[in-house]
């Protein structure tokens, strides 16, 4: 990885942090997003003390605000001239219905938008960098279909149903990529980490919480997935797959549906602004 350029979102807490921590110690230089400039450096620092790899970056970005990750994306163009892996390794649950700054349900907006946008405003520079890679974290909790009809669930809200969702979504959204990415160099894959203990559980009912906390894998074990997506060399051309436990899996036939991937991503292009 010396030389590399990674960009990881939600980098300053569990899997996230673990996943540039490994990185860093193989050499790649790292820039990580954060919303919280004072957790941000704190990590930068804890990161170079215990890599002793002092290539470090932080970026601000607001997951919720599509105008923060079009300035962050705007503001790591000018800093950098390459970018070999983009990791979307951000997410949240949400318990309670609320919407992003741009109006759109919260969970939907970070765990899936954000990810979308992001990606599509640096496709020109991972191409320019090939061989590159990006890697979408999800969930073995995807489940359902696309909810064309609610996209914002402003019915029959459930947390973990939303969050199953915005997973599905990212899915579909990593397939269809995967196409369009076919013989630019560039690589897409999702990464199901497992349940980890991490910041996700913090907003849970005291029963949700005790339920991911007796399930939950400790952060760096984790993270082995999305690094192995990362560094390795026997993942160097495959695309469009979903991992888990460092090995391709099938997943349920909705994952794998291209006509609602279409669909959905001309929503998300109307959504995002693109």
């Amino acid at each position: 990885m010396k030389g590399k350029i990674v960009l990881i979102t939600g980098a300053t807490s569990g899997i996230g942090k673990e996943t540039a921590r490994a990185l860093a110690q193989l050499g790649a230089k790292i820039v990580i997003t954060t919303r919280d400039a004072r957790s941000g450096e704190q990590t930068k620092q804890e990161l170079i003390q215990s890599t002793k790899n002092d290539n470090i970056d932080v970026l601000f970005c607001d997951l919720s605000s599509f105008i923060s990750i079009r300035e962050c994306c705007n503001e790591f163009l000018k800093r950098y001239s390459s970018l070999h892996v983009l990791i979307n390794n951000a997410g949240i649950v949400e318990y309670h219905r609320r919407e992003s700054k741009d109006g759109i349900e919260n969970t939907f907006a970070v765990n899936y938008l954000a990810p979308f946008l992001m990606t599509n405003l640096l496709l020109d520079i991972l191409k320019k960098s090939a061989p590159s890679r990006i890697i979408n974290l999800t969930s073995g909790l995807h489940s359902g279909t696309i909810h064309f009809d609610d996209l914002g669930f402003n019915h029959g809200f459930s947390g973990m149903k939303v969050y199953g969702h915005s997973k599905l979504a990212i899915i579909l959204f990593t397939r269809l990529l995967a196409d369009q990415l076919k013989g630019t160099g560039v690589t897409v894959n999702c990464a199901n980490p497992g349940m980890s203990a991490t910041n996700l559980s913090r907003d849970a009912g005291w029963f949700s919480a005790k339920i991911f906390k007796l399930l939950a894998k400790e952060a760096s074990i984790g993270a082995q997935t999305p690094i192995y997506l990362a560094s390795s060399s026997e993942v160097e051309t495959i695309s469009g797959e979903y991992f888990e436990k460092k090995a391709a899996k099938t997943t349920n036939k909705e994952t794998y549906d291209m006509d609602a991937a279409k669909k959905l991503w001309e929503i998300s292009k109307k959504y995002v602004g693109l």
